[in-house]
């Protein structure tokens, strides 16, 4: 009897281990319902380690495209401030080569605007990946197909020597409003915790996007 108690409750572990490796939902998988359909992807789990590019993106409303080379801010407990450029691309798979790049230029201000340092940064980790659903809201799309909304969080390291962590959000049409849209970021013991919310039509800032890249 007690023999199989220990291999009931064996198989059972074993399915729940299985179970949870099968609903990673940083990965990205094939077979899906809904606003991803035909396309092969999805937020699920799955057996594809999608190459996946991020971009704070221009926003030209005036021609309905979406193309790489914005600028985005978010702020810190003091109000100081943290303006970003950048893009990169990473594998959304945890456990397996990620393959970062990417980066871009940093400036930071004090609370009364004033530039307090610049330089540029890099993309030198991956820490989480999750798709979300949406439908991107300009129709042109000049850094290619499949954009998605999301949440990126990736370690980087600025000019400076300090380190911190880069924070990608992306909310399109249809997307949950607790998807914010555009950064935030931590320098050295800062947290620019607060972002920049994007401005209305035809303001361009404070935007991003991901892409999978086929």
């Amino acid at each position: 009897m007690n023999v199989l108690k220990a291999g009931a409750m064996s198989a059972l572990l074993g399915t729940l281990l299985f179970g949870c490796e099968d609903r990673n939902p940083a990965a990205i998988s094939e077979g899906t319902t809904g606003p991803d359909a035909g396309t092969g992807v999805s937020a699920k789990a799955g057996s594809l380690n999608a190459l996946m590019r991020w971009d704070i993106i221009n926003a030209d409303f005036a021609t309905g495209t979406a193309s790489a080379g914005g600028v985005a801010s978010a702020f810190a407990n003091d109000n100081s401030k943290i303006t970003l450029t950048g893009s990169g691309t990473f594998r959304s798979n945890p456990g397996k080569s990620q393959n970062v790049t990417g980066g871009g230029d940093w400036t930071t201000y004090a609370p009364g605007g004033s530039v307090t340092g610049s330089g540029s940064y890099k993309v030198t980790g991956f820490v989480s990946f999750v798709l979300a659903t949406g439908t991107p809201p300009l129709p042109n799309d000049d850094i290619g197909p499949d954009a998605r909304p999301g949440l990126a969080v990736l370690s980087i390291s600025y000019s400076d020597g300090s380190d911190g962590v880069l924070i990608v959000s992306c909310h399109f049409v249809g997307t949950s409003d607790a998807v914010f849209e555009g950064i935030t970021a931590t320098k050295g013991y800062v947290d620019y915790w607060n972002r920049e919310a994007p401005p209305a039509p035809p303001g361009n800032a404070n935007r991003t996007a991901f892409h999978i890249l086929k």
